[in-house]
């Protein structure tokens, strides 16, 4: 029997060739494999003795050769092919064991250049795994060192290894290959958005205990960005707490989202995907009871995002209520130490960031992609202000809290936002929110009630333009002063005309920002 070993990860890879030699192998390697085994004291042999012919092109070019392949690739249960081998003096190659190039972990330094990416590029490796994969009835394919106990084991079996586990291992190493593939694409083809052909190169990140409902299955996967910085959950590093549930991640991605959209100090207060609290201010303990008062009810058992450190005084806040996680970009030692009174509470350390990339959904039986939705910075101040009032530079500052918060919330979306000034400080924070209703004169009517005596000067976003003017009347009866939305309704005119008659002012932004 003969092994070919080729890997560029040796972890254990000295365990396989004593095992393998134990039972009968012999053992074909190349370069610093067989360098690693010879040092291990595994009897060893250059894949030139096989191929007849050396390496070339400084190692590009060593198992490239039918004299592999073609012992790799041979059908056993066909006589023809047997006798080929045989006319042509071709060995049989009965294991393979291979792991690639680091392509993925070259091509996230900092600076590395195109030249130095493309050697990084396995071409023999990947071959060699999916002849063998292919050809696993009679072919073991290796690409994890995880894996070589396990294989041992049930070479060492009666019978040796079972079909079953022979096709998992091809399996295994066609994914193992076209992740690798899909990274390199992903790579070269930078910017390019919309191609013919998008394979996703998937890696687990986690198993998670159970989906949405504990009966559904679940786990928790990374879209590989190569040369690229991870955001967002993939990137972030829990300190404390339970493990993470497939609905935390889902409340989480959204607070993060939510928080990092605005400057520090923002506290984000997310329930069902929803921000059911938001508020900025000058000072972080500010801005979390700011938030909090949006909803008290609603928050209880929810995720918090803050876009600034944790110090203790914050801590001490957080650790008086019930909360399933709090997301920041880093927690003093002293807060963690408040925090770890709520074991429980699962505390997330990540970078904040706004991401501009592709958003991804699934339906049966394929995906919805998009480019995320995003606000410009002066969306708001460059809409057309269509009431004869204009707004006041203090309203103006918070149509564009208000705008930029109505888009993280389930259309038909409502919000509501404050606005407060005074003894050198400066705050904003949502008071109301509707969401998700098939109705937008039902969303404002929520939102306002929600909100309270709070409506009585705030000011509404809307994430969509008002068909009817009876959401204008609805929020002009519950005291907002100021209203954005993108305009672009058949029934635009009577809706300014009802802010009009009740002293509003109203600014038309030409976008939409729809979150279904």
């Amino acid at each position: 029997m003969r092994a070919i070993l080729s890997v560029y990860d040796k972890i254990d890879i000295a365990l396989l060739g004593r095992g393998l030699t134990e039972l009968g192998f012999q053992i074909y390697s190349t370069g610093g494999t067989a360098r690693a085994l010879e040092a291990a004291g595994v009897p060893v042999f250059p894949v030139s003795d096989l191929t007849g012919f050396p390496e070339i092109l400084g190692g590009r070019v060593k198992t490239l050769h039918p004299a592999i392949h073609g012992g790799i690739l041979a059908r056993r249960h066909v006589p023809a092919d047997l006798e080929e081998l045989a006319r042509h003096g071709l060995p049989l190659v009965d294991l393979v064991a291979v792991n690639l190039y680091p392509f993925a972990e070259t091509v996230a330094q900092p600076d590395i250049s195109l030249e130095a990416a493309l050697e990084q590029i396995d071409i023999g490796g990947p071959t060699m795994l999916r002849a063998a994969a292919k050809n696993f009835p009679a072919v073991v394919p290796i690409c994890d060192p995880a894996d070589y106990r396990l294989v041992l084991e049930e070479l060492r079996k009666p019978g040796g290894l079972d079909p079953a586990f022979r096709r998992h291992l091809a399996s295994k190493a066609f994914r193992h290959t076209a992740v690798y593939d899909s990274t390199i694409a992903a790579y070269l083809g930078g910017e390019e958005c919309w191609p013919g052909e998008m394979p996703l190169g998937l890696h687990k990140v986690q198993d998670l205990r159970y989906g949405e409902n504990p009966h559904q299955r679940a786990a928790f996967y990374a879209i590989p960005q190569p040369g690229r910085t991870p955001v967002g959950l993939v990137a972030a590093q829990q300190l404390q707490g339970k493990e993470l549930s497939y609905n935390n991640i889902l409340d989480a991605d959204a607070a993060w989202a939510v928080a990092s959209d605005f400057q520090p100090a923002t506290v984000a207060i997310i329930k069902h995907m929803n921000p059911c609290g938001l508020a900025w201010a000058e000072d972080p303990v500010t801005a979390y009871h700011l938030a909090l008062a949006g909803d008290p009810r609603a928050a209880f058992g929810g995720i918090v995002a803050v876009n600034s450190p944790v110090d203790q005084r914050f801590a001490q806040h957080l650790i008086q209520r019930f909360y399933e996680i709090v997301l920041a970009p880093d927690f003093s030692a002293e807060a963690l130490d408040m925090l770890a009174s709520r074991p429980n509470l699962r505390v997330l350390k990540l970078p904040f960031c706004s991401s501009h990339g592709l958003a991804w959904r699934s339906v049966a039986g394929g995906l919805l992609v998009q480019q995320t939705d995003w606000v410009d910075a002066d969306e708001v101040r460059r809409g057309q202000v269509v009431t004869r009032r204009a707004p006041t530079e203090e309203e103006w500052t918070a149509l564009d809290f208000a705008w930029r918060a109505v888009r993280y919330v389930k259309s038909n979306a409502i919000v509501l936002v404050q606005s407060q000034q005074g003894s050198g400080s400066h705050s904003l924070a949502l008071v109301g929110m509707g969401a998700g209703q098939p109705s937008r004169v039902a969303a404002v009517e929520i939102a306002a009630r929600q909100a309270g005596p709070r409506a009585k000067g705030a000011v509404l976003a809307s994430d969509a333009f008002f068909p009817m003017p009876d959401g204008v009347q609805a929020a002009a009866q519950a005291g907002v002063r100021a209203i954005v939305q993108p305009g672009g309704s058949q029934g635009d005119p009577e809706a300014i005309a009802a802010a009009d008659a009740a002293g509003m002012t109203m600014v038309f932004t030409g976008k939409r920002h729809f979150l279904h």
